[in-house]
């Protein structure tokens, strides 16, 4: 693709040479003489100017730097979009392999690809342009709207819903049962039966490994546009706004209530029945066990606010040091009590 062109394709503004032809998009250090890149964070600032690449995304305030740029206000964003322009993903052909599972009452809509092994069973209802590959499973009464994507070995259990264009990438549980027990007279644990189905709102992506568990009663809920990353565990009968982030690892207790636009770093977790509000940041391995205000940062375990908490971390690292010059005061003052002791026992002694 001439540069010119992707430009315009991007809406950015092109300083360089238009007609410099572009092959492919690489990370700013790998990047080479026929590719694009992208600075988004200041801290790499400095490799634009001696990038080997074709051309660089960069904000519009950017530089001048000897490789040509294309200026746009969101270059991360512009970036992903021109990474689309040049990657294919593979394509599935609508069509039904001869070993999957169909039971006669599920209702499929046109264009959909089934792969191999796939199980659809007793009334399933699937929107059209359907992606099913390999061995996944949808249990009786799943609701999909179109687009779906599920990846090999992606499962959907009983009764769940699923909005439009919800990705599913490999070995994702979506409705799988809520860790639920009861102790019985006995002292015993008994399973609790778990009714409530999970409700995930329009393009909605759950990574890989991820659980979203059902609900004891009512519905497990998550909100449209949300990310779920790979090896995220939500629990029983919570839910999550719209356009939300919860990153790598990380954990809802059962009945959590996470508002829209919050994002819950790698292995932050939240305590059951535990509320944040819209806009609520955790930062990475962060733990909550109270109610958080709308727009909050915090960190640390049990986690406060993410400023204190930043104080807190470097007082933490001087400790040793403190705790050595408390050991040297209190040791003066010994000396100074002793001194004025021995002092007072000779004036009475005259």
């Amino acid at each position: 693709m001439k540069l010119g062109e992707l430009a315009s394709r991007l809406g950015a503004e092109l300083r360089g040479d238009a007609e410099l032809e572009v092959t492919g998009v690489k990370g700013i250090e790998d990047a080479g003489p026929s590719e694009i890149t992208f600075v988004a964070n200041p801290r790499y600032a400095g490799l634009a100017k001696k990038t080997r690449a074709a051309a660089v995304l960069v904000e519009p305030e950017f530089q001048e730097i000897e490789a040509a740029t294309l200026r746009i206000k969101n270059p991360y964003h512009a970036f992903s979009r021109a990474l689309g322009f040049f990657y294919q993903p593979p394509a599935y052909p609508p069509g039904i392999h001869p070993t999957a599972v169909i039971d006669p009452t599920a209702a499929i809509g046109e264009g959909a690809h089934i792969g191999a092994y796939v199980v659809i069973e007793p009334g399933v209802r699937v929107g059209p342009h359907a992606t099913l590959l390999p061995h996944v499973v949808l249990y009786p009464g799943v609701q999909a709207g179109s687009h779906l994507f599920a990846h090999a070995h992606a499962v959907v259990r009983e009764g769940c819903v699923l909005g439009d264009h919800v990705t599913l990438e490999n070995g994702a549980i979506v409705g799988a049962d809520g860790f639920g027990f009861a102790k019985n007279d006995a002292g015993q644990w008994e399973k609790i039966p778990q009714s409530g189905p999970v409700r995930l709102g329009d393009r909605v992506d759950v990574q890989a490994n991820a659980c979203i568990d059902r609900a004891t009663v009512g519905e497990t809920r998550i909100g449209a546009g949300t990310k779920v990353d790979n090896l995220v565990q939500v629990g029983h009968g919570s839910t999550v706004g719209e356009n939300t982030l919860l990153c790598a690892q990380a954990g809802l207790a059962g009945s959590s209530v996470i508002g829209n636009n919050a994002i819950l770093a790698g292995q932050a977790g939240v305590a059951g029945h535990c509320s944040l509000g819209d806009g609520v940041i955790l930062t990475a391995q962060s733990g909550v066990s109270h109610d958080v205000p709308a727009g909050k940062m915090i960190s640390g375990s049990p986690a406060f606010d993410n400023r204190i908490w930043l104080r807190a971390v470097t007082i933490f690292q001087r400790l040793p040091e403190l705790l050595k010059r408390l050991d040297r005061v209190e040791r003066e003052l010994a000396a100074r009590g002793d001194e004025a002791s021995a002092e007072k026992d000779r004036e009475g002694g005259e």
